[in-house]
């Protein structure tokens, strides 16, 4: 089992930034792949970013390329979410999740551990 727990959310003004963190424990693997996720009152989860287990290969949801960037840290356990430009369409409950697989993830159904959630809300 792996434990995800995300912090960093909250209230940030359109145009601001705002960086989310993740913790993990239990039984961790730097072969996990790590992604974010967020989910909007109404809407589906979907795929924020993702980052391959050595953090040589990401991936960026179209919406917010060149404006966030995913970071991990294999000694440490961590993996960030760096939100710059922020948009108030960005306002979402944002998730940590991890797959663990030797082959890159994106779809929500691939990952197997899931954080609580942090808030994140961008007023306009």
């Amino acid at each position: 089992q792996v434990q995800l727990v995300e912090s960093g959310g909250g209230l940030v003004q359109a145009g601001g930034s705002l960086r989310l963190f993740c913790a993990a424990s239990g039984r961790t693997s730097s072969s996990y792949v790590m992604g974010w996720f967020r989910q909007a009152p109404g809407k589906e989860r979907a795929i924020v970013a993702a980052i391959s287990s050595s953090g040589g290969r990401t991936y960026y949801a179209d919406s917010v390329k060149g404006r966030f960037t995913i970071y991990r840290d294999n000694a440490k356990n961590t993996v960030d979410l760096q939100m710059n430009s922020r948009k108030p369409e960005n306002t979402a409950v944002y998730y940590c999740a991890a797959a663990e697989s030797s082959y890159f993830r994106i779809a929500v159904p691939e990952y197997d551990y899931w954080g609580q959630g942090t808030q994140v809300t961008v007023s306009s």
